[in-house]
C-alpha cells in the first residue's frame, strides 16, 4: 500500500458495525496530518464512530465497500464544534465530522456516511448532531460519497472558500431540519451533479456577517426533492450574497418553494441568474421577498443580529428558460411528519414582493412555460392580502412574512413593488378553472410584459 494511505484497520478499527472505531479513525487522521498529508482509508466494513476532527492535507476516503456510521449517543460528540448560527437551533450545535481553520481537505469515495438519525428524537429541541461542519476552511472537496440519514442538517460550510462538491447523493428525510448543503459566508463554491432529498432546504446560501460575503457560487446539473424548499438564498442576510448562477437543474416534488430568495436582515442580495431549470410538482416555483425582521426568541433569525435592521437591497435577478408543471399530485395538501402543512392548491404560483418604500430592483422573467393545477375558489382565500411592512415602523401589525400568508391571490404570478420589471414570453395554462387572477402586477415599473395564457 502507498505510504500516503493510512488504513484505519492498521490502527485497530474493527469495522464490525458494533464496536466504536472513533479512536482508531482519529489516530489515523492525526498521523496522516502530521506526516504531511495523504488519504485515510475506510474499506470493507461498517465503522461506528463518535465525533471526528478532520485536519489539513487529509482526505477521508469511504470506499464503496465501507459505511461510516454515526454513534447514536449524543455524548460521543464534542461540544467544541462551533455552533449553529440560527438563534433557535442550539440543539444542533454538535456534529459528526468537523474541521476548523484547515485547508486541502476532502471527503471522497463511493461509500456511505450514515448519520444514524433513527437514534435521535424527531423534535426541534432535542440534541442531534449535524453530519458535516467546516469552519474557516479552504480548498475543500466532497465528491461521489453518499451522505444519508443525518439526524439534523447534512452539512454546514461556514466562512470558507474554494469548495467543490460533485456527484454527491444526499438523503435526509427522517428528521426535522433535514437540510442538504448549507453555505454561510462562503465564496468560490462549485456544486455539480448532486442529488438532494430532504425535509427542509435542499441547498442554502446565506450570509450572517459582513466580514464574509457569500459570492461566486455555481450550481449546475443537480436534482432537488424536498418536503420544504429546494434552493434557498438568504433569510440569514446580514452581509452580502452575490454572483450566483443556477443552471440545468431539476426540481421534483418540492412542497413549498423551488427557488426562494429572501433578504430580511439588512444586507444585500444581488446578481442572481437562474437558467435552464425544470420543475415538476413545486408549490411555489419562485418566491422572492425583501423585508426586515428580528425576533429575539423567534425562529430563523441569525444569532449575530442584535436589533431590527433597516430594509436592505435586493436587485438584479434573472430567471429564464424554465418549464414548470403541476400534476394531479398538486391537488393535495402536503404535510411534513403528519401535521406540519407545507403547501396546498391555494398556496402556489410565483411571488415577488417588497415594502413599497424599498422596492426590489431589476427583475427579469423570460421564456417560461408554466402549467398550474388551479382549481381554487375565491371563497377559499381571505379578502385582504397583507402588505410587506417595514418593521422599524410597524412592529406589531400584520405583515407578509416568510410563512404568511399561506395562500396566493393569483394562479401564476404576483409581482408587487418592483422597480424595472420585465416579463417576456411567459406561456401560462391552468388545468382546472380558478377564480383568482392569473397575473397581478402592482406598484411596479414595467419595462416589458408579454404574457400568454391558453
Amino acid at each position: 500500500m502507498r505510504q500516503d494511505i493510512f488504513d484505519v484497520k492498521a490502527y485497530g478499527a474493527k469495522g464490525d458495525g458494533m464496536s466504536k472505531d472513533t479512536d482508531a479513525i482519529q489516530q489515523a487522521i492525526d498521523e496522516c496530518h502530521l506526516a504531511g498529508g495523504g488519504t485515510v482509508l475506510l474499506h470493507k466494513g461498517t465503522f461506528l464512530s463518535g465525533g471526528l476532527y478532520l485536519k489539513s492535507n487529509v482526505v477521508l476516503e469511504i470506499a464503496a465497500s465501507a459505511i461510516l456510521r454515526a454513534s447514536g449517543e449524543i455524548a460521543d460528540y464534542g461540544e467544541d464544534t462551533h455552533y449553529n448560527r440560527y438563534r433557535n437551533e442550539e440543539a444542533l450545535d454538535r456534529c459528526f465530522l468537523y474541521a476548523e481553520d484547515a485547508e486541502n481537505i476532502g471527503i471522497v469515495g463511493l461509500g456511505k456516511i450514515d448519520g444514524n438519525a433513527e437514534s435521535f428524537p424527531n423534535t426541534d429541541s432535542s440534541y442531534r448532531p449535524m453530519l458535516l461542519r467546516f469552519l474557516r476552511c479552504h480548498f475543500i472537496i466532497v465528491e461521489r460519497v453518499r451522505l444519508h440519514n443525518a439526524a439534523a442538517w447534512t452539512t454546514a460550510f461556514l466562512d470558507s472558500t474554494n469548495i467543490r462538491i460533485r456527484g454527491v447523493d444526499i438523503w435526509n428525510e427522517q428528521r426535522y431540519n433535514g437540510d442538504g448543503l448549507d453555505f454561510d459566508g462562503c465564496s468560490e463554491v462549485f456544486i455539480s451533479d448532486c442529488r438532494i432529498r430532504g425535509t427542509d432546504d435542499n441547498l442554502c446560501l446565506q450570509s450572517s456577517s459582513k466580514e464574509y460575503p457569500a459570492e461566486n457560487i455555481h450550481i449546475s446539473n443537480c436534482e432537488f426533492t424536498s418536503l420544504c424548499a429546494g434552493i434557498r438564498i438568504g433569510l440569514k442576510s446580514i452581509g452580502s450574497i452575490r454572483n450566483v448562477v443556477i443552471t440545468n437543474c431539476t426540481f421534483c416534488n418540492v412542497f413549498r418553494e423551488g427557488i426562494k430568495i429572501e433578504c430580511t436582515e439588512g444586507g444585500s442580495i444581488s446578481d442572481i441568474t437562474v437558467r435552464g431549470v425544470t420543475m415538476r410538482n413545486v408549490s411555489r416555483p419562485v418566491w422572492i421577498l425583501l423585508n426586515n425582521r428580528f425576533e429575539e426568541k423567534g425562529w430563523g433569525t441569525s444569532k449575530e443580529l442584535k436589533e431590527m435592521p433597516e430594509i436592505g437591497v435586493l436587485q438584479n435577478i434573472l430567471l429564464s428558460d424554465m418549464v414548470i408543471t403541476d400534476e394531479e399530485e398538486m391537488r393535495n395538501t402536503h404535510c411534513r411528519f403528519g401535521d406540519d402543512i407545507m403547501g396546498s392548491p391555494r398556496f402556489g404560483g410565483i411571488r415577488i414582493d417588497a415594502n413599497k418604500k424599498h422596492p426590489i430592483e431589476n427583475v427579469m422573467l423570460k421564456n417560461m412555460i408554466y402549467t398550474a393545477i388551479g382549481g381554487v375558489r375565491k371563497e377559499e382565500i381571505p379578502a385582504e392580502y397583507p402588505e410587506v411592512l417595514d418593521r422599524l415602523e410597524h412592529l406589531e401589525e400584520v405583515s407578509s412574512e416568510n410563512y404568511y400568508p399561506d395562500w396566493s391571490r393569483t394562479v401564476f404570478l404576483d409581482c408587487r413593488n418592483v422597480k424595472n420589471l420585465v416579463l417576456e414570453d411567459l406561456m401560462l395554462h391552468k388545468k382546472y378553472p380558478d377564480e383568482r387572477d392569473s397575473v397581478l402586477v402592482e406598484h411596479c415599473s414595467v419595462l416589458k410584459q408579454n404574457v400568454y395564457e391558453y
